[in-house]
């Protein structure tokens, strides 16, 4: 098994070491391994839930056996009805501090406007320092709903793909190096040095849905997540992107995580459980992503133009723990090693504790 072969392949800083914690030093090769094992964590959606009631699930989540636990990373939530807004960063402390080994990090924080990249760097250095081996940093271009109520405009995907190129070389950076002075189009750093660095590399994952980011995560990232597509845009567009990108910057594109987040909802009732995932219907309409749209009131009255056909066609509403493993099992067939599931169940702690029981053990002894 080699450690840090990402980093040692296209940074030319040096490694402080493995941490001696035998917990940490076990998280740390996990995020690190070529082999890639199998890991399976589960979504935490500050939309829906309040922070305190996030951290039971986090402290649940641990026990039934998953391996890491991505945060939501929103200003708005994408519903208005019954929603909540915790911040993140602040959860992750706390999540971390009530728990001992599972793995945090986000799914997905926007380095672009409302955070300056410095500003995350700073943040996951801390995060990485003070949980060694636990933290690792998702990234995308972003939402609307999240930086346009700040005053920022929106601008088009092209700028946005730009300035994320910008803050992942601008995070690179000050997690590794003395007084940097960046000068890009978007953002400029002068002497900027954090003192509090990560002991060893911040796994960076870099989100996206298309050609143009996924080759961004081909030649800077450590991992790439994606969402569940027909195979089709696996095979045909995101991989060869991915793998396409990795060897034009001289990396093994099997060095890449490869990691999905799927959609779940688990119940005794059916209807029930159909019902309950009703909440996320705007987040199926292209055009949110795409506009300035920001008032979670909007995101939710045109997410009532989404019937139940299309709400079954992206989530897995299932009666039984079989059908979840059946679920799960089609993306790993497709060739991702890294599964995180986000539930909108009628009661989350139920499928958290169902997933510890019947899918996690059958997983893991099936595609260890």
């Amino acid at each position: 098994m080699k450690l840090f072969p990402l980093w040692m392949s296209r940074c030319s800083f040096s490694i402080t070491g493995i941490p001696k914690d035998k917990t940490n030093r076990r998280n740390y090769t996990r995020l690190h391994s070529l082999e890639w094992p199998l890991r399976v964590g589960i979504s935490i959606a500050h939309e829906q839930h309040q922070p305190t009631k996030l951290l039971d699930f986090a402290v649940a989540a641990e026990k039934a056996g998953f391996d890491s636990i991505w945060s939501s990373d929103h200003f708005h939530p994408w519903f208005h009805t019954s929603a909540a807004g915790g911040f993140a960063w602040i959860w992750t402390a706390a999540a971390a501090e009530r728990t001992k080994r599972v793995q945090y990090g986000t799914g997905v924080t926007c380095p672009l406007f409302r955070y300056h990249p410095a500003i995350v760097a700073q943040a996951f250095a801390t995060l990485g320092y003070m949980y060694p081996g636990r933290i690792f940093l998702g990234i995308g271009t972003g939402e609307a709903m999240n930086e346009v109520p700040l005053g920022y405009p929106w601008p088009g995907f092209k700028e946005r793909t730009q300035r994320l190129e910008e803050a992942i070389k601008i995070m690179k950076l000050l997690w590794t190096q003395e007084w940097v002075t960046f000068k890009g189009r978007y953002y400029n750093l002068r002497k900027a040095n954090l003192y509090t660095k990560p002991e060893h590399p911040i796994p960076l994952y870099v989100a996206a849905s298309g050609a143009t980011v996924t080759r961004l995560a081909g030649k800077y990232a450590d991992g790439f997540l994606t969402l569940p597509f027909p195979e089709t845009h696996y095979r045909d567009v995101l991989f060869p992107a991915l793998e396409d990108s990795a060897r034009k910057a001289g990396r093994d594109p099997s060095e890449i995580d490869k990691a999905i987040e799927v959609y779940v909802s688990y119940g005794s009732n059916y209807d029930e459980a159909l019902a309950s995932v009703r909440c996320w219907a705007g987040t199926m309409l292209p055009f949110v992503f795409k506009y300035p749209i920001a008032d979670p009131r909007d995101i939710e009255a045109h997410g009532r133009l989404v019937g139940d056909k299309q709400l079954t066609e992206a989530w897995l509403i299932g009666t039984k723990p079989e059908e979840h493993i059946k679920w799960v099992e089609k993306y790993i067939k497709l060739g991702f090693r890294n599964i995180h599931i986000t539930s909108s169940s009628p009661n989350d702690l139920k499928t958290i504790e169902m997933y510890g029981k019947d899918v996690l053990p059958y997983l893991k002894s099936t595609y260890a």
